[in-house]
């Protein structure tokens, strides 16, 4: 998935000079907000003193064959992109990352991707944008496709700077900017399930879906569950909120794996596949709900497993709106990726990817959804919270009841008008938006 992201302006007090290809390598996780592994990254540069703009990043394709037309395609999509946003870029960086498998050495990896760097400079330089720098990550290490001084640049490559160390961590850590570890990582915490786990939340998910679905297909019966889920949703809130993360993000996560059975995981995802469902749900997001709301759809994208990953769809755009309403940008783009691997036709993740990576405010997403809410209820736009703030009260794992505010106007039908595309079978019905 291309994601492809505008850089902010900053003060001629903030800015900060880049002069060297190990200034370069170590600026790109600030750059992007996570270590981008197995990752092809543009970035633009504007102006005589090569200001950063726009930028671009893509997995590498694995069969070398796709990497002329994938580098053409990717040259025109940062090129235009930029275009439309104000100028065409003076230059183009490229940077490569993917670290060492099995037996192969990082230096191996370099020479392997070196004909992928001469594609991506080549199409730059088809569209009149020269790459003044393409470097090579790999194994703790950088090499420079371009400068053939091995002073500054030595066959066996040079190291990176350790860890917030330079000029660029110091600056990024006095702007609030962090680097939320690898981009592996960062899939991780919304990646399946595996082994028995697996295998047990499937055959729940078979059984929640026999029930759910016809009721989903059935009229009146659609609103009682579409009330039923959001009920749940509320209960699964307050317990999240009463249990505080704490240790590694693996640990984190195991323990918000807990706080969710398998029958109540298996309600939601199956729930979520009906559009208004869903875009109810997307008004849990803002404080005191947001950090309980993000755990929540990780956990529920967790539990998406088997023939269901497709299902992640949903709770993986939740996820990703949720951290873009706020901030976190970098895990909004991430989670919204997965969510359009997951289902590329998923109406509501591509409008939200589109709006995280052109910089938009979501802001005017958010006030949306207060009015619909508004309407819905009858009341005003209350608090900044907006977000069917009532819980009911939490009976612990397992206990299911069917409360929950009335009320089944679709909140994103501003922002997401598209025609609800129903599959039916063994898993159930699901929408496309």
């Amino acid at each position: 998935m291309t994601e492809h992201t505008e850089a902010p302006q900053p003060s001629p007090e903030d800015r900060i000079t880049l002069r060297s290809p190990a200034e370069l390598a170590d600026a790109l996780p600030y750059l992007l907000g996570f270590h981008p592994d197995d990752s092809i990254v543009m970035v633009a540069l504007h102006g005589a003193h090569g200001r950063f703009g726009g930028r671009l990043r893509l997995g590498i394709p694995g069969g070398p064959d796709e990497w002329p037309e994938v580098a053409r395609q990717l040259a025109e999509c940062l090129v235009s992109g930029s275009a439309k946003r104000g100028s065409r870029p003076e230059g183009i960086l490229v940077f490569l990352c993917q670290d060492p498998s099995g037996e192969e050495a990082a230096q191996e990896v370099m020479e392997r991707l070196r004909p992928l760097a001469q594609s991506l400079r080549t199409a730059c330089g088809e569209l009149d944008v020269p790459v003044p720098e393409a470097l090579c990550i790999s194994g703790g290490r950088f090499w420079s496709y371009c400068c053939p001084d091995v002073r500054c640049c030595p066959v066996e490559g040079s190291p990176l700077t350790l860890p917030g160390t330079s000029v660029m961590a110091a600056a990024a850590t006095f702007a609030g900017i962090q680097v939320r570890g690898s981009l592996r990582e960062m899939e991780a915490r919304l990646a399946p399930r595996a082994g028995r786990a697996a295998a047990a939340q499937e055959e729940v998910l078979d059984t929640v879906a026999t029930e759910l679905v016809p009721r989903i297909l059935g009229g009146v019966a659609r609103e009682a569950v579409c009330e039923e889920t959001l009920a749940l949703i509320r209960r699964l809130l307050g317990r999240f909120a009463g249990v505080s993360p704490v240790g590694t993000h693996h640990d984190a996560d195991l323990r918000d794996d807990a706080l969710v059975t398998d029958e109540e995981a298996a309600a939601i995802i199956v729930g979520l596949q009906d559009r208004t469902t869903r875009d109810r749900a997307a008004e849990w997001m803002e404080a005191p709900d947001v950090d309980s709301a993000l755990r929540l759809w990780r956990a529920v994208a967790r539990r998406c497993v088997g023939s269901y990953r497709d299902h992640a769809a949903a709770p993986l755009t939740l996820a990703g709106w949720v951290a873009w309403a706020a901030g976190d940008e970098p895990t909004a783009r991430v989670a919204l990726g997965m969510a359009l691997r997951a289902d590329p036709d998923y109406v509501f993740a591509k409008l939200l990817h589109q709006g995280a990576n052109e910089g938009l405010d979501p802001e005017l997403l958010r006030r949306c959804l207060r009015k619909e809410r508004a309407a819905r209820t009858g009341s005003g736009p209350g608090p900044a919270a907006g977000g069917v703030p009532d819980r009911a009260p939490d009976r612990g794992p397992g206990r299911r009841d069917g409360r929950g505010s009335r009320g089944g106007t679709r909140p994103l039908a501003q922002a997401n008008r598209c025609r609800t595309r129903r599959r039916t079978g063994r898993r159930g019905a699901r929408s496309s938006g």
